[in-house]
């Protein structure tokens, strides 16, 4: 069974929305704070935005404004609503359940990559036409 599934990406115009779906386990879920990410060719990989089990959010300057992370416990779910978007938003974004040290802040842990994957899942392709 895969524990984290994604869906939600499509392609789309400059300005328009997409809202990306993340089902989860109830074990992954329940017990981590959940992330999406993006990977791209030749680069690290990187956080978007991330939601903590007590509802803390952290988003990536680039997005802040545009997208929102939320998280429905009750469906285990993970959804990345994503406005306004714009040709270098397009990638494959992935979903993924994180831990972090206990030493930094939240937002210090996902800017620089402070974290370690539980579980990863398989991505979404989001596509930006101009």
């Amino acid at each position: 069974q895969e524990q984290l599934v994604e869906s939600g990406g499509g392609l789309v115009q400059v300005g328009d929305s997409l809202r990306l779906e993340c089902v989860a386990t109830e074990d992954i879920f329940s017990s981590h704070s959940m992330g999406w990410f993006r990977q791209d060719p030749g680069q690290e990989r990187k956080s978007v935005a991330a939601i903590s089990r007590s509802g803390t959010t952290y988003y990536r300057d680039s997005v802040k404004g545009r997208f929102t992370i939320y998280r429905d416990n009750a469906k285990n779910t993970l959804y990345l609503q994503m406005n306004d978007l714009q040709p270098e938003d397009a990638a494959v974004y992935h979903c993924g359940a994180i831990i972090l040290p206990a030493d930094i802040t939240f937002a210090e842990s996902l800017e620089n990559g402070h974290y370690i994957f539980e579980a990863w899942g398989q991505g979404t392709r989001v596509t930006v036409s101009s």
